[in-house]
């Protein structure tokens, strides 16, 4: 890490200005050799994060008009001296300016090295350096609010309490072993117990939100689902608010799964239209009913539309039976087409109490505003924007959550079963050892080069 990287910071292409960015103990040396200020008296201060205008020069020759940024270790976002180079926005400019630098003992910087190196420093632990690139990602103003939460360490202080926790209890587990003389009695045993049900009470509490962070942060799974000629297509359409999907009267046009994105208030749905449910002995459009029930079973929610005229005439389907059975948690019905019957009344159809029910019109758009009332309601627990405890988002720091809190629960009932405290121990390291790698403690190398190899170059 001694080396000095360099990177372009800003988007490839010509703009108004590109900045490169340099990192570590050659960055000074090489700004000097190359950058001449327009006030040098100023610039000999070598005060910190202080821009200064001048020209950059490469030997004799003048590259352009610059300004530069100068930000010294151990205070900068790497901790090590940092400088940055706005030129003019053309890539020739860019070019000569980064071959300039390389030259003279720098380096090309790897995908998100300049963060890597943050967090190696101590800067920011694991969880920032991950919510910087969720921040630059992110689609909606809700997902970047949760990245802000999290990139101010406010989620990083909740697992750093439970890994605190842990470590006390392998230390009062350590002292009861190394004095064997001092009986376990069974205050002891308590005293262990209740530790450990501490702490995985608070890693429970912080996993409860996890559900809601994943969704802010990738989008929420929504699946629209029904028989064919119910309207699935033109539900597509009417939320996407063009023809994004063939609308015909002739059933079976779906027969591939059609993905598309879009905002209901602040929140993404991931929407999923797919084959009408049926019996088909059609090859193409079996696989297509095939892979509508796989996306059932992974969606965060089904949309299910039902006909208005054909509930007053007939049962539910089969299919439609079974989808209410197998996923009634998440399943928003929606009875379409009650613009083309007499008044509708739900209750004169039976569904599962627990079952959320909507009159609808995909043609009078009757029923969106309700049916986006309802969506929010169930990620936000009818919140309107995130609250200020911030929420686990990441599918690599749920799992290793979710793993802690099942070595906790394996260590409890081992205490409860009077196994001896060295074998219970064993599973609060496991404990231990998965929180840690939510911040990054004792982190193995190839899971920070997974973790940074998705930032982009430069940042």
């Amino acid at each position: 890490m001694d080396n000095t990287i360099v990177a372009l910071a800003t988007s490839p292409g010509e703009g108004a200005i590109h900045i490169v960015r340099l990192s570590g103990g050659l960055s000074k040396k090489i700004v000097e050799r190359c950058f001449r200020p327009a006030n040098q008296e100023r610039w000999q201060a070598n005060h910190s994060f202080t821009l200064h205008l001048g020209s950059f020069y490469d030997d004799e020759t003048k590259l352009d008009q610059v300004l530069v940024g100068r930000m010294k270790g151990p205070y900068s976002f790497t901790g090590e001296d940092v400088y940055e180079i706005y030129c003019h926005g053309g890539m020739t400019s860019v070019r000569r300016i980064m071959e300039a630098c390389l030259r003279h003992g720098a380096r090309l910087a790897e995908p998100g090295e300049f963060t890597k190196r943050a967090f190696l420093h101590g800067k920011i632990d694991l969880i920032q350096a991950e919510a910087v690139v969720d921040l630059i990602t992110a689609k909606t103003d809700l997902s970047a609010d949760l990245a802000l939460l999290q990139l101010g360490g406010g989620l990083s202080s909740q697992i750093i309490d439970v890994r605190s926790n842990i470590l006390d209890i392998l230390a009062y587990i350590e002292a009861t072993i190394d004095f064997p003389e001092d009986e376990i009695d069974d205050l002891a045993l308590a005293d262990l117990y209740d530790k450990l049900v501490k702490a995985k009470d608070k890693a429970v509490d912080i996993f409860k939100g996890s559900k809601t962070g994943k969704i802010i942060r990738e989008g929420l799974s929504t699946v629209i689902a029904g028989k064919p000629n119910v309207g699935k297509s033109s539900l597509l359409n009417a939320l996407l608010k063009e023809e994004r999907a063939i609308v015909t009267n002739i059933p079976g046009t779906t027969r591939d799964e059609i993905h598309e994105y879009v905002k209901i208030g602040e929140v993404l749905l991931h929407l999923i239209d797919t084959a009408g449910l049926r019996e088909s002995q059609d090859p193409v459009e079996k696989i297509g009913i095939e892979r509508a029930w796989k996306a059932l079973n992974f969606a965060d929610i089904i949309l299910l539309l039902l006909d208005a005229s054909a509930l007053h005439s007939q049962d539910l389907t089969k299919e439609e039976k079974l989808i209410l059975e197998d996923y009634p948690d998440k399943t928003i019905v929606l009875i379409n087409k009650i613009d083309l019957t007499s008044p509708y009344d739900i209750s004169d159809t039976f569904f599962p109490p627990d079952v959320f029910v909507l009159p609808f019109s995909v043609q009078k758009r009757i029923g969106f505003a309700e049916l986006e009332e309802e969506i929010l309601c169930r990620v936000l627990e009818g919140e309107a924007s995130v609250s200020q405890q911030p929420l686990l988002s990441n599918i690599r720091q749920i799992s290793a959550l979710e793993n802690c809190i099942h070595s906790l629960e394996k260590a409890i009932e081992a205490v409860y079963a009077n196994v001896p405290f060295d074998l219970v121990s064993i599973d609060v390291r496991m404990a231990l050892e998965e929180v840690s790698a939510i911040t990054g403690h004792n982190v193995q190398e190839d899971l920070l080069s997974n973790i940074f190899n998705r930032f982009c170059i430069g940042k």
